[in-house]
């Protein structure tokens, strides 16, 4: 068993049986390719698997928690807590994107914090616990990893339409300016600041624009309403 592999499941306090399952879950498809690892060897099947897991189980937890919200309501919310950018943000405790085998080129190109490359990694491991495990155990890393903090996962999903209305109330303008992207472009990263009333209030970064001003406002509503979390 390698020392990162032994870490990482005493960090999650789950113990793989065929701990192979967990290291193809952290194998980008980059790091197979590279080391020419036999076909379906990286970690996007097992993403698939996890993602329908994920699905239930957060659809399950909603349903159970959130009793007096319709069904149009719950989807939204249940939206809010697997995006991508939502996930991504699930990984930070983990400190995820140090566990993973990724190509030399990818991880000089700032893999290790890539949302999406983080994001999928998670369903990878949450589909090769229910593979490893079963459900219960699938089940017991998703509540304890992902479905916590659940209102601000939502402000998170809902920031630009939060940050609207809390500015039209003080404000005049509220502007999302691109300032940088970089990247080539299969895999572009886009920066965006948010301006109001021509004062620069926060930054944030993503795969696409929207992905970055959803971002960059989250870190607005943070900064102008630090009890907003409450």
């Amino acid at each position: 068993m390698s020392a990162k592999l032994k870490e990482f499941q005493e960090m999650i306090g789950y113990t793989f049986q065929n701990e192979g399952l967990l290291r193809q879950a952290l194998t980008h498809s980059s790091y197979a390719n590279e080391k020419h690892m036999k076909k379906l060897s990286d970690n996007e099947r097992l993403e698939f698997l996890g993602d329908a897991v994920l699905e239930i189980i957060s659809s399950e937890f909603l349903y159970h928690n959130y009793s007096d919200l319709p069904e149009g309501k719950l989807t939204t919310l249940r939206a809010s807590i697997v995006c991508e950018p939502t996930l991504a943000l699930c990984t930070e405790p983990l400190d995820l994107g140090s566990y993973l085998y990724l190509g030399k080129g990818e991880n000089l190109t700032g893999g290790r914090r890539r949302k999406s490359i983080l994001s999928d990694a998670l369903e990878a491991i949450i589909g090769a616990i229910y593979l490893d495990g079963g459900f219960a155990n699938a089940k017991e890393f998703v509540t304890k990893y992902i479905l916590t903090d659940i209102e601000h996962k939502k402000l998170f999903y809902d920031s630009k339409t939060i940050l609207q209305e809390v500015i039209q109330e003080e404000h005049e303008k509220l502007v999302y300016e691109l300032i940088g992207e970089s990247g080539p472009d299969h895999d572009k990263s886009f920066t965006v600041e948010v301006r109001i009333d021509d004062k620069k209030i926060s930054t944030g970064t993503g795969h696409t624009k929207k992905a970055a001003e959803q971002e960059a406002a989250y870190r607005a509503l943070l900064l102008l309403k630090p009890d907003i979390r409450e």
